[in-house]
């Protein structure tokens, strides 16, 4: 096994556990450190003893490097993805398996944790073909959002970033804020410059049933809209407790869906899950197509998609109506379609 490839896992799966930040950083420092080292080199050093000697590599990482240079899953590492569910071995299997990319992920440049880089070179690690950099919109300051300003800085840098990372396709995306009128909050001039919008109601979630259904609505019909991001902000675990979930027609927003061609986001994050498995169904039932997407904010989130996609499994979305599971060409021609 690939020495790097196995340290960056674990510090993945550490991070999706919300180990403490030090216990993950400890296996970036690591693979870092060996990165750029052929396998020969490695194994070398592992017989020889210098890799011990080496700065960032400790009595942990080094037996999880001596383990991957003997072909072997590292014990820290089949552990690891034990305990979150998945197969120790690393064979991705199911809808998960069908998932070519991943439309909802978060960078320092708002609210997420580690640069467009490291996510970049996580999801690839990862399998993925292709990843949206969805950072939030200038309205939501909580979240550092960004302005029109600081959006044209970000696409610059996702350019030079794709142009050192080869093996995933970086689209160019925003998770913009629906706003209390309905009308998206960011300038038509960027989303022109955008190869997908996810859309979010992230304040207000107690309005009135009938005026978060219009204020939905609204956004829906705008051709800018690609997916509705976690459509009832509800919280069931987390650290920051629970919270239920924002009430509208539902009926009344899946077919606004379905006819304007905007995906309904499952949101794979453990304390969302949204939506609930009874608002899944009356999506399906209105024809519409779906998006399983991550919303990290760190690159262990990025594994979060195994839980979306055995939701989506359970309740019976078909992979074809999922535009995840669409090669990047086919979801960036659609995305594009009614603009």
């Amino acid at each position: 096994m690939d020495p790097v490839a196995a340290l960056e896992e674990i510090a993945f799966l550490l991070e999706r556990d919300r180990a403490s930040a030090f216990k993950s950083k400890a296996f970036r420092r690591a693979a870092e450190a060996v990165r750029g080292l052929d396998a020969d080199e490695i194994a070398a050093r592992v017989r020889d003893g210098r890799l011990k000697r080496t700065a960032g590599i400790g009595d942990s990482t080094f037996t999880v490097i001596a383990q991957a240079v003997d072909g072997a899953v590292p014990d820290r590492l089949a552990d690891l993805r034990t305990a979150a569910g998945l197969s120790p071995t690393g064979v991705v299997e199911g809808l998960r398996a069908e998932l070519r990319g991943d439309l909802h992920s978060h960078t320092d440049w708002s609210d997420g944790t580690t640069s467009l880089e490291v996510m970049a070179r996580a999801a690839a690690a990862l399998g993925l073909e292709y990843l949206a950099i969805t950072d939030h919109s200038p309205s939501l300051r909580v979240a550092n959002g960004l302005s029109a300003e600081r959006l044209a800085e970000q696409l610059q840098l996702l350019a030079d970033v794709q142009a050192r990372v080869r093996d995933i396709r970086l689209l160019a995306g925003i998770e913009v804020d629906i706003l209390l009128d309905g009308s998206l909050d960011q300038t038509p001039e960027m989303f022109d410059r955008l190869d997908v919008v996810v859309a979010s109601v992230h304040s207000k979630l107690r309005m009135e049933r009938a005026e978060m259904t219009e204020r939905m609505l609204r956004a829906i019909a705008d051709p800018y809209m690609n997916v509705l991001g976690h459509c009832t902000g509800r919280l069931v675990e987390g650290s920051r407790g629970t919270r239920p979930q924002s009430t509208f027609d539902a009926e009344a927003v899946f077919a606004a869906c379905a006819e304007h061609d905007v995906a309904v986001e499952i949101n794979s994050r453990p304390e969302r899950q949204d939506p609930p498995d009874e608002l899944i169904q009356v999506a399906l039932e209105a024809g519409c197509l779906f998006s399983i997407d991550s919303d990290s904010h760190a690159p262990g989130h990025l594994t979060f998609l195994e839980l979306g996609a055995a939701r989506a499994a359970a309740n019976g979305v078909p992979a074809e109506r999922i535009i995840t599971t669409w090669p990047a060409d086919r979801l960036i021609e659609w995305a594009a379609a009614g603009r």
